[in-house]
């Protein structure tokens, strides 16, 4: 179970994904400095204790229309061998010292977890308090077989893919569309999504999918 220490960190998660955000290929902003402001998400837990599993919904409001980011995060206590490029940026922890943050779809503790969220062998924990599921969050899993938590994470201008040897797509919706009256409906051919709720920058909540999973083939 993930403890949540009330304490400081200095960078702020906000300040790095500010600096991070426009270098991705899926960033809908302009050439300006982002205005993030922290929106929703969830948790989930590492069996081993040992990498911190956030994913976090930030808003942008520096642009004509406001736009809400889907961003998962591993926070671990040494660097991460081989995942320099998903580096985010470091954190002094005030209470677990210094905390390397990567873009989690690069991260294979995260990609388990995911994995196994759709399954139904997770449970989705609140982003704020220790020991407490996140109901808000719905996975489902219609797939025949284990879901190989094996993924190798690319990114576009529409999200990013995380895929497995097998040909099996979980895609990642970076930038989040508001369902239609909160009613979520995963895409034609799917075989297994994740959905959560967020807070607009107007103070409503906004409900749509994170996540669609996909068949050999068929992403």
């Amino acid at each position: 179970m993930a403890v949540i220490h009330r304490t400081t960190l200095k960078p702020t998660k906000l300040d790095l994904l500010t600096s991070w955000l426009p270098s991705r290929p899926w960033y809908r902003g302009g050439t300006g400095e982002p205005t993030l402001a922290k929106a929703g998400g969830f948790r989930l837990d590492d069996p081993q204790g040992e990498v911190g599993i956030e994913f976090m919904v930030v808003t942008d409001t520096s642009g004509p229309q406001p736009v809400a980011y889907l961003v998962p995060l591993a926070y671990r206590g040494a660097p991460l061998e081989g995942a320099e490029h998903a580096l985010v940026g470091t954190m002094e922890h005030g209470v677990l010292g210094q905390r390397w943050a990567y873009d989690g779809c690069h991260d294979p503790v995260l990609a388990d977890r995911l994995a196994a969220l759709i399954e139904g062998r997770a449970q989705a924990q609140d982003q704020n308090v220790s020991d407490a599921p996140d109901h808000e969050v719905i996975a489902s899993y219609s797939g025949e077989g284990p879901l190989s938590g094996n993924f190798t994470a690319t990114d576009d201008e529409e999200g990013t893919a995380l895929t497995t040897p097998q040909g099996t797509t979980l895609r990642l919706q970076r930038a989040l569309q508001p369902a239609p009256d909160a009613r979520i409906l995963p895409p034609q051919g799917a075989v297994g999504h994740v959905s959560g709720t967020w807070e607009t920058p107007e103070g409503t909540r906004a409900a749509g999918v994170f996540a669609v999973l996909y068949g050999a083939g068929r992403a």
